[in-house]
C-alpha cells in the first residue's frame, strides 16, 4: 500500500489471508451495488423482477439515514409496488438472519419470492489512516432468491446476541445519540477492538455450531459435508476450525481476493464453491460478529 510501505501485500496475506479487496467508488453506494447484484441474479437465473414480492436488504452503510434503502432498490429494479421492502442492520451475522426472516415470511404466507440482498460499503466508514481495518474490509454485495424452490432447503436456526460487547466494533458517531462531528473525530469512523472480537468469537462459535447441529437433528461435526463460516480473517477461521474439530477439506473459505465483506461473506463463499455441492450434501452456515450477534442454520442440497 502506498500509504503504508512497511505493510506489504505479502505481510497482510500471511497475517489475515487477504491479497486484495474491492472498494466502492466515491460516487458508488449500497443501493448501486445492490441493484447490480440483483440484476446479475435475475439475468443468470431467468428471474423476473415482477415475480419478487419482498425485498430484504442487510446493510450497516445505507444510502440515507432514512428512507429505507430497500425501497429505493425496489423502485430501481422495477419490482412491483405490491412488494414489501425492509432494511435490517445486522452485519456479520446478517445473511443467516436474512435467511431466517425470509423463511418466516414464506411460512407465514406473507411472501413467496424474496429477494435477499447484502450490500456494504464499509470502506466509507474507515479512516484513511486506519491501516488495520483498511487491510481487512472490502466492499461487496450479494443477491439471493429465497422461495419454495431452489438449490437448497433451509433448515432450523440458532440465533443469539450479547449487546454487552457493542463497543468492540462500532461507528460511535452518526446516530441521534452522538451526531458526527465533521472534525475528523476518530469516533466518526469505524473502531474495532480486535482482541475483544476474537475472544467473543472463540467463546461463542463452538456453542453455536453444537446448537445448530442439534437443532437440525445431528450430533457429530462429521455429520455435515461442508462448513461455511463468516470470513473474518484466516487466522481466526483456522483457530475456530481446529477448536470445533472440522477437517480442513470440509471447511470452505474465500476471502483472499475480496477481504472481509461483512454480511456478504457467506453468499460469496457459497457462490465460489457451488460446483462442489452434490445432491444430499449438508452445509452449516455460521455468521458472527458486530453487535455482538450470531446465527447458524443448515442447508441441504436438493
Amino acid at each position: 500500500m502506498k500509504e503504508f510501505p512497511e505493510w506489504t501485500v505479502e505481510k497482510v496475506a500471511k497475517k489475515v489471508g487477504i491479497n486484495e479487496r474491492h472498494i466502492a467508488a466515491k460516487d458508488e453506494f449500497v443501493s448501486d451495488m445492490a441493484v447490480k447484484a440483483a440484476e446479475k441474479l435475475f439475468s443468470e437465473n431467468e428471474v423476473k423482477a415482477a415475480d419478487i414480492d419482498f425485498v430484504l436488504l442487510c446493510t450497516q452503510s445505507p444510502d440515507y439515514f432514512l428512507p429505507t434503502t430497500a425501497c429505493i432498490v425496489q423502485d430501481r429494479l422495477g419490482i412491483p409496488t405490491s412488494a414489501g421492502a425492509l432494511d435490517f442492520n445486522q452485519g456479520c451475522s446478517g445473511y443467516v438472519y436474512g435467511l431466517a426472516l425470509a423463511k418466516g415470511l414464506i411460512a407465514a404466507k406473507i411472501a413467496k419470492n424474496i429477494l435477499l440482498i447484502t450490500s456494504e460499503v464499509y470502506s466509507k466508514h474507515i479512516h484513511q489512516s486506519d491501516k488495520g481495518n483498511r487491510t481487512i474490509f472490502g466492499d461487496a454485495a450479494s443477491a439471493s432468491l429465497i422461495s419454495t424452490d431452489g438449490f437448497g432447503e433451509i433448515g432450523e436456526f440458532v440465533v443469539g446476541s450479547d449487546g454487552s460487547g457493542y463497543e468492540d466494533l462500532i461507528v460511535k458517531n452518526g446516530g441521534m445519540k452522538a451526531p458526527k462531528s465533521g472534525n475528523d473525530d476518530p469516533n466518526d469512523h469505524l473502531f474495532m477492538n480486535g482482541s475483544g472480537v476474537f475472544n467473543f468469537t472463540i467463546d461463542a462459535v463452538p456453542g453455536l455450531i453444537k446448537a445448530t447441529l442439534a437443532n437440525n437433528g445431528l450430533s457429530e461435526v462429521s455429520d455435515v459435508d461442508w462448513y461455511v463460516f463468516h470470513q473474518a480473517n484466516s487466522f481466526m477461521l483456522n483457530h475456530l476450525r481446529k477448536k470445533v474439530g472440522i477437517e480442513k477439506e470440509n471447511f470452505l473459505m474465500h476471502m483472499e481476493s475480496c477481504g472481509n465483506t461483512v454480511s456478504s461473506t457467506l453468499p460469496i463463499v457459497l457462490n465460489e464453491h457451488m460446483s462442489r455441492f452434490e445432491k444430499g450434501n449438508k452445509l452449516i452456515l455460521a455468521g458472527f460478529g458486530v453487535g455482538y450477534s450470531w446465527g447458524g442454520t443448515m442447508l441441504t442440497i436438493k
